[in-house]
């Protein structure tokens, strides 16, 4: 029993998390059907954050019931005359007079802009978190400046300091922060580096560390790595108990492993050096060409030096478009990882369920606040981009309807919406069913 309360108590902060995010991007969703729908006259009769038995409520001014439910999976907004809260069909009678108001009712262009409102709040939602952390943290300097130093194992050689314009690495010139990670491909393996620096107007070299050692900078959610606990800022200094300084040595020897599990000695700040052991697994990445290769990881991202680069202010337009631009990332990422499933250039088991994402979110939760704030845009983009799906029952496939509808100046007739929305939730519960399966049985 003893062993089992932590395990509980992590079992606890996941689903908390899970829900708390999930929470979160539904609310975000469902209020881009209610507001704009307000906007083009239609009326909501209930918003609702999670489904079954009502926990708590509101009536505003305008009639609408704003409730939270017990079920923390999912939310809604059911317009009026709607028969269910999927707003599929015509509800209980209503008042010709109030037709204009119901979501049937409502001229083409009303429907569309409402229903596809709701991935666009998520898209909107990713951007500006995304966009606040190019605002609020600034970006990197155009020219490799050292911002703050950054903790390091004891015994590593830092003679850099905050403010230092690097001119070249082990006497090769540097003009860009890649030139500082290309000069490592090329530099040999030492425990410190001539850094050629301008320091207050006068140039000088100095002893610094490696330009790419071996310190963890990311820990992908639902990795070997997270799994094992490792954090950012950790610094694995030998793996089976050959000493590393240098990220490129520790990547070539989770892939020489093969799938077989490694102990990593690793130094944390405050805590000193610790044993983790960890099996690398199989992943499928996008390949420099073009398609996908195979290789073994363990899910860190690194190759940071001890230090932060410098940092500039970042303009509210230009924090803007770089949150677009990584939501837009995630949009054709997503595309791109579901043709090549369904082509099999990957394996199915990179689609994950509910299971995964959960467990992904508990452990963006656990790295800290912004993690989490990141993940959660992360999955905003997502299910912004699954839910325009031409699928019945999700916002695609009533898009799917309506400019049907547009091309033909008829809506589809009712036996094939119904026939159209059985086989849409029959693919979505697939879809589910399937995902879930690979979250147990999959490697």
């Amino acid at each position: 029993m003893t062993d089992m309360i932590p395990q509980f108590g992590s079992m606890l902060w996941t689903l908390a998390a899970f829900f708390l995010a999930l929470a979160v991007i539904v609310a975000v969703h469902e209020f881009g059907h209610y507001y704009i729908g307000r906007l083009s006259g239609i009326r909501a009769e209930v918003f609702s954050v999670g489904f079954g038995p009502r926990l708590v409520s509101r009536r505003d001014r305008r009639g609408t019931l704003w409730q939270i439910a017990a079920i923390p999976l999912g939310g809604y907004v059911r317009f009026l005359g709607d028969a269910n809260a999927a707003s599929a069909g015509t509800g209980h009678p209503v008042d010709p007079a109030l037709r204009r108001q119901t979501l049937t009712g409502a001229p083409l262009w009303a429907r569309f802009a409402t229903l596809l409102a709701g991935p666009v709040f998520n898209f909107v939602l990713s951007i500006l978190i995304f966009g606040g952390f190019a605002l609020f943290q600034g970006l990197p300097t155009e020219e490799p400046q050292v911002g703050a130093i950054a903790e390091a194992p004891p015994g590593t050689i830092n003679e850099l300091q905050p403010g230092d314009r690097i001119l070249a690495v082990g006497g090769q010139r540097v003009e860009t922060w890649s030139d500082i990670g290309r000069s490592a491909e090329t530099l040999p393996v030492a425990d410190h580096q001539d850094w050629r620096v301008l320091r207050g107007g006068e140039e000088m070299t100095v002893r610094g560390p490696d330009p790419m050692p071996a310190r963890i900078s990311g820990v992908a959610p639902r990795s070997a790595a997270a799994d094992a606990g490792l954090r950012a800022g950790d610094v694995v200094v030998a793996i089976e108990g050959r000493p590393v300084s240098r990220f490129t040595q520790m990547r070539e020897a989770v892939e020489a492993a093969e799938g077989q599990p490694l102990v990593l000695q690793v130094w944390r700040h405050g805590q000193g050096i610790s044993e983790y052991t960890l099996a690398p697994k199989m992943q499928d990445l996008p390949a420099e060409g073009g398609g996908y290769e195979r290789r073994w990881l363990i899910g860190v991202t690194g190759g940071e030096s001890f230090f932060a680069p410098a940092t500039r202010q970042a303009g509210p337009l230009e924090s803007l478009w770089l949150g677009i631009v990584q939501t837009w990332g995630i949009v054709t990422s997503s595309l791109s990882g579901m043709w090549a499933m369904i082509s099999g250039q990957i394996g199915t088991c990179n689609l994950g369920g509910a299971i995964s994402i959960a467990e992904s979110t508990g452990q963006a939760a656990s790295a800290g606040g912004g993690n989490f704030l990141w993940w959660i845009a992360v999955l905003s983009a997502a299910i912004g981009f699954l839910n325009l799906l031409p699928i019945p029952v999700l916002d695609g496939g009533h898009l799917m309807f309506y400019a049907w509808e547009a091309v033909t100046g008829r809506p589809p007739s009712d036996k094939a919406l119904n026939l159209l929305t059985a086989v849409g939730m029959a693919a979505v519960l697939s879809l589910m069913i399937f995902g879930l399966t690979n979250d147990l049985f999959c490697p």
